[in-house]
């Protein structure tokens, strides 16, 4: 077993996938999930996101490596550890004239190990954890798409789970059912459950995840805490003003770096410095200062910075 796997979640080592025809799907892939973690797995679509997941829960057959879930070596593991894992992969599949309940009450009489006697409370449960406790008994093609994700998420904590695996959780949703989703999974990882999030939407991982990990072309390039990850990138000021040359030599005089100017704007690296006194130090020195930010560094300038490329922020 790797040397700290129980302090992780998900482990992977030199996990690669090559199709029939020669198609790299994932490429030596070593991926640290911490316990306890909401671990957003970014990358666009076709980076090797979806087949990486399926390989993870034994769906898929890797080509090379290995992997452990919950500390334990797989796939030798699988009848042991997935029946503590709950995944929602590629979309939730329920019967449209069936309720919320009743879909549940077929997933539920699906697992083996599941005690029929108790389905009831198990269900109750999960419908109550997810907020359809209300819309048990409406019919499944009647709710919205944000509370079909969610009635997808129940059916995958139907059982106590210690890790949740999420595909795509918000593709397709509305702002607010997204936000509906976001909310969920952090409840769900306030409670102790290691939530890993497969997404293509930066912005969407920046506001509901503490890790990351970037792929690009079935290649992870980047991985870790999102701080760290973005505390690694430059903080901007921007000052707009018509005196962009005055400003920008109050900038450099005070020893910022990267100082440069255009489109009515003196702009420069903020460093150490604090921006009131590069705001104290504008105005002492008589520039017309008609705006300043600081601006600091997203998840879509990081990976930007990694790649040369961006891909979808908003959906």
């Amino acid at each position: 077993m790797t040397t700290g796997a129980g302090d992780h979640s998900i482990v992977t080592r030199g996990l690669t996938k090559r199709f029939r025809g020669g198609q790299l799907a994932v490429d030596d892939l070593h991926l640290s999930v911490p316990r306890g973690s909401v671990f957003g797995f970014l990358g666009p679509n076709g980076s090797g996101k979806t087949t990486t997941i399926r390989m993870l829960l034994g769906l898929v057959a890797p080509t090379q490596g290995g992997w452990d879930l919950l500390g334990t070596p797989m796939p030798g593991g699988v009848a042991a550890v997935l029946p503590r894992v709950g995944a929602l992969v590629e979309g939730p599949a329920f019967y449209p004239y069936l309720s919320g309940e009743a879909n549940l009450r077929r997933y539920d009489a699906a697992d083996p190990k599941a005690d029929p006697r108790t389905a009831s409370r198990r269900i109750g449960l999960a419908l109550d954890r997810v907020g359809l406790a209300a819309a048990a008994g409406k019919r499944y093609r009647a709710y919205s798409l944000g509370m079909r994700q969610r009635l997808a998420i129940a059916a995958a904590l139907l059982g106590p789970r210690e890790l949740l695996v999420l595909d795509e959780p918000t593709n397709g949703l509305d702002p607010q059912g997204t936000r509906e989703v976001r909310a969920l999974v952090r409840e769900i990882a306030a409670d102790g459950t290691t939530v890993f999030v497969s997404s293509h939407l930066l912005a969407e991982v920046e506001q509901m995840c503490t890790h990351v990990g970037v792929m690009r072309t079935g290649r992870l390039v980047a991985q870790g805490p999102i701080a760290g990850l973005l505390g690694g990138e430059a903080v901007t000021v921007r000052v707009e003003t018509p005196d962009t040359a005055e400003a920008a030599a109050v900038l450099a005089g005070l020893g910022l770096e990267g100082v440069r100017t255009g489109d009515g704007q003196a702009v420069a690296e903020l460093g150490g410095h604090a921006p009131e006194r590069v705001t104290a130090a504008l105005v002492a020195a008589g520039v017309a200062v008609r705006g300043l930010a600081v601006q600091r560094p997203s998840l879509e300038d990081v990976f930007v910075g990694l790649t040369g490329e961006g891909f979808d922020v908003d959906g």
